[in-house]
């Protein structure tokens, strides 16, 4: 007899019987993310952006979970991963429409909904908001502009000082403009990946 739960929960069966919407509760994506393994599998699916093979996505699994190189993987630590991955999690994330896995085939890719989880993982893959350097440098470059100017170095002494101040205070501005921009579509993303959890 297994030990594997194989079971699939009731709030997950539920969306996919109800395939057309697009839409996922808390609670299903929350009872995706519970598990250790499935949030590897969103990390590891995002970081290739491609499709991969289960067995491809045991072998990494296994190297992670043992703090391993995939090498040095012993054929009992892959059958583990590949087992349970094979009958249990990936059909619970294949029937929430988060990957879509070919069972016969053995092959898994991102879905439409696995946009809804990955807001909620910790993955370096993300990019980072950088913005702090925006300004530092801009900083930096207007400070020295200012100051060659105020001092008459040139080529800034055939400039008056209050128009490289100006030129800084420009510069402050359209970085700012560009930054509100950029936050406002992400939030706009946000807000659309929110409207359609229930």
């Amino acid at each position: 007899m297994s030990s594997v739960d194989t079971s699939i929960p009731d709030e997950i069966r539920s969306v996919a019987e109800e395939n057309d919407d697009e839409r996922l509760s808390k609670d299903v994506i929350f009872e995706l993310l519970k598990n250790r393994r499935r949030r590897e599998v969103l990390a590891y699916l995002l970081d290739t952006e491609e499709t991969v093979t289960l067995g491809e996505l045991a072998e990494q699994l296994a190297a992670w979970e043992n703090d391993t190189e995939i090498n040095a993987l012993s054929s009992d630590q892959r059958k583990r991963v590949y087992v349970a991955l094979y009958q249990t999690h990936l059909p619970k994330m294949d029937d929430a429409g988060i990957i879509d896995y070919d069972q016969d085939r053995g092959l898994i890719t991102l879905s439409d909904n696995a946009d809804l989880l990955m807001m909620y993982l910790d993955t370096d893959s993300h990019r980072q908001d950088r913005w702090d350097r925006w300004y530092a440098g801009v900083s930096a470059v207007g400070a020295a502009l200012v100051t060659g100017a105020y001092l008459g170095l040139p080529p800034l002494s055939f400039v008056p000082t209050l128009a490289v101040t100006g030129l800084v205070v420009a510069a402050f501005l359209a970085v700012s403009l560009v930054h509100v921009a950029v936050n406002r579509r992400l939030q706009q993303d946000v807000d659309g990946k929110l409207s359609r959890i229930e």
